[in-house]
């Protein structure tokens, strides 16, 4: 007996509901349970069980077998990754452009996805990562930046124009797979069918095979070159690695890779940051302590004016509203603080210990 969770008790759905309330359903489902949102330790797992309910579901022929013969049927006549190849197409339905990102985490890379213990890329291979490191002043932070790089990594063949083949040459549909790239292999039990799919060993999954491979890249239709890219780093980043999908190493008939741009922001000479808000220490005199002073600051967009109250404190902070940072992916900015130092000379002349010296007696007799 299967040990399966109900799909439609999964879903939390009417075994009569519509195929729009399904797709409703699931979404709001997996946008709750996927865990870049969701920090349980079985929202992972979760998040499994409902797209594989959905795959089913959403799927009318796998949901109407479903209906008759429950899980017994569904496993019986396909193997795990046919629920989820063939519900490719329904999960793009739901998620548009940003199905392969909202699986990337959970199921694994590629341009599928793994569920139990299954590789997914339909078919799909991805290119390797490259990593690309970059510093930025927190002038930079504040405005946004614009990065202009030249990315050493593999290029478009000038001759064979990425095909592989030699100029002059086609590729021919495998005889094996017939250009599907996969081999289905089919073992009856009873009166159950397990289908089998793996990768073609005769074109290596690519459903075409070179007979004249391209002397310049050996049949890779790729070169070492040079690739002209620009980013945008927006206003209030910190440092850390960031992902750009699809600028990493490609791949024949695959997906490209990814770009990781590692970035560190560099110390600043007057600044230090937190967050938003940036620190400055200004150096002011005992005299001015005590009987207060209007001062010019030097800010991440200029100087400001600021006043020193009399009698004021040793780390004082004055607070310069709006002056800080902007806020990483929303609007505003954090603040500037300005913390008084006040300097006390180690080395006085005799004038200025009289002076004090004098000071002191007037207080003392106050007191």
């Amino acid at each position: 007996m299967s040990t399966k969770r109900d799909y439609y008790e999964v879903l939390g759905i009417q075994k009569n509901a519509s195929q729009d309330e399904i797709k409703s359903q699931y979404r709001k489902m997996a946008l709750k349970f996927h865990p870049d949102r969701n920090k349980s330790p079985d929202a992972a797992e979760h998040f499994k069980e409902i797209s594989e309910a959905y795959a089913v579901l959403s799927d009318s022929e796998k949901r109407k077998i479903y209906d008759t013969h429950g899980h017994a049927g569904v496993d019986g006549r396909y193997s795990t990754e046919d629920i989820f190849q063939g519900s490719k197409v329904n999960f793009e339905d739901v998620f548009g452009s940003g199905f392969e990102s909202i699986f990337e985490n959970v199921f694994g890379r590629g341009g599928g996805f793994r569920f139990g213990g299954f590789d997914f890329g339909f078919g799909r291979e991805k290119g390797a990562d490259l990593v690309y490191d970059t510093e930025i002043t927190l002038e930079d932070v504040l405005r946004g930046k614009r990065e202009e790089i030249e990315l050493p990594k593999y290029i478009e063949c000038v001759d064979c124009k990425g095909s592989g083949a030699a100029p002059g040459t086609s590729m021919r549909t495998c005889s094996v797979c017939n250009g599907h790239g996969q081999v289905r292999t089919s073992r009856s039990s009873g009166f159950s069918t397990f289908v089998t799919v793996q990768p073609c060993s005769t074109c290596r999954g690519q459903g075409k095979i070179i007979e004249r491979p391209c002397s310049r890249c050996k049949g890779t239709g790729k070169q070492k070159g040079i690739h002209h890219f620009s980013f945008e780093i927006p206003p209030g980043i910190e440092s850390g690695e960031y992902r750009i999908k699809g600028e990493g190493e490609s791949t024949l008939n695959g997906i490209s890779g990814d770009l990781i741009v590692r970035i560190k922001v560099k110390p600043h000479e007057k600044f230090k940051r937190d967050g938003a808000d940036i620190f400055y220490d200004e150096n002011i005199s005992i005299t001015d302590a005590v009987l207060g002073k209007k001062l010019t600051v030097p800010t991440l967009e200029g100087t400001e004016k600021i006043e020193i109250e009399a009698g004021s404190q040793p780390n004082t902070i004055i607070k310069i509203k709006g002056k800080g940072l902007s806020h990483q992916g929303s609007r505003g900015r954090g603040d500037q603080y300005v913390r008084l130092v006040v300097h006390i000379p180690k080395k006085i002349n005799k004038r200025q210990r009289e002076l004090l010296e004098e000071l002191r007696d007037i207080l003392n007799q106050e007191e």
